[in-house]
């Protein structure tokens, strides 16, 4: 069902855009702004990774490091890919105290995951290994790619509503290009985020698998929701067009689940790995609380 919700919300973002095309062109300017969305995505394609690594001031962590910690930290996300049946990702740390983590890359053997260090200093080795095994869980369903996709439809669209004032007037007027430029991006946006809140609950559950108990991520969930309140995390903030990319709003600490968030209500993710846990026959106590001196000691 998740993968038939996205396609059909993919079909409608790129109908919206198609339809821009249209009233700016007629039919020549629909095909140009198929050819022009295709075009794009296929940049986004090659170059998602790069791009929102640099974007979010990821630095890489070589597998020669000397700090036992993120030595460690890619130990365990090495161990998880094979459970998961992926090649090892590259792996990321972002230096600012939110916790947070997303996933990137076009497919699961150009992938590449990340961490702020916030994340591993709040988090036990537990629930931080829930949290990679949910960004897994992306890589594997090929999700980073869907965003990409969608966030490049998404910044398409406005860019052609914008056209749409000064091209569109001699076959709708005035006023239908004003109604395309506020109308256009905010169903663009409400279309991105629905896809994106689809694709959590189900690398939730796949996350659930892939580290082996869904109670892990459900308590990291908590720990993130808290922490994600009190720190702000200034590269999202700078670009926050890749917010729907982490596995918690970095935004805000919104946590209703409705048209305008990019992510599933806390409460909702963890009731359902609850509820997972339970048909997995494991206790509904919570994970071990973090160390005051990190995960690792």
């Amino acid at each position: 069902m998740g993968t038939a919700k996205t396609f059909i919300l993919l079909a409608a973002m790129t109908a919206i855009f198609m339809a821009i095309g249209f009233l700016v062109g007629g039919t020549g300017g629909m095909i140009v702004a198929f050819v022009v969305a295709a075009a794009m995505n296929v940049f986004a394609w090659w170059n998602s990774d790069k791009m929102v690594l640099r974007m979010q001031g990821a630095q890489e962590v070589l597998p020669d490091t000397r700090n036992p910690m993120l030595r460690a930290f890619g130990e365990d996300v090495a161990r998880l890919a094979e459970n998961a049946g992926l090649p090892a990702p590259r792996i990321y740390i972002i230096d600012t105290p939110q916790p947070n983590a997303f996933a990137t890359g076009r497919n699961p053997k150009n992938a590449a995951v990340a961490a702020t260090t916030g994340l591993l200093n709040m988090l036990n080795r537990e629930e931080v290994a829930g949290v990679m095994a949910h960004e897994l869980a992306h890589v594997q369903n090929r999700d980073t790619l869907t965003m990409t996709v969608t966030a490049t439809l998404a910044g398409a669209i406005g860019m052609l509503a914008n056209f749409a004032l000064f091209f569109g007037r001699e076959r709708t007027g005035l006023i239908g290009p004003i109604a395309i430029m506020i109308f256009a991006p905010m169903a663009a946006a409400l279309v991105q985020m629905a896809i994106s809140r689809s694709r959590e609950y189900e690398a939730d559950a796949r996350g659930a698998e892939i580290c082996g108990n869904p109670l892990w991520l459900a308590s990291a969930l908590e720990k993130i929701e808290r922490g994600a309140r009190a720190q702000v995390n200034p590269y999202a903030e700078r670009n926050p067009a890749m917010a729907h990319m982490y596995i918690s709003n970095p935004l805000n600490g919104r946590g209703a689940d409705n048209l305008f968030s990019t992510h599933p209500a806390t409460a909702n993710r963890v009731e359902a790995l609850r509820r997972m846990a339970g048909d997995m026959g494991l206790s509904a106590a919570p994970a071990p609380a973090a160390r005051s001196s990190g995960p690792w000691g």
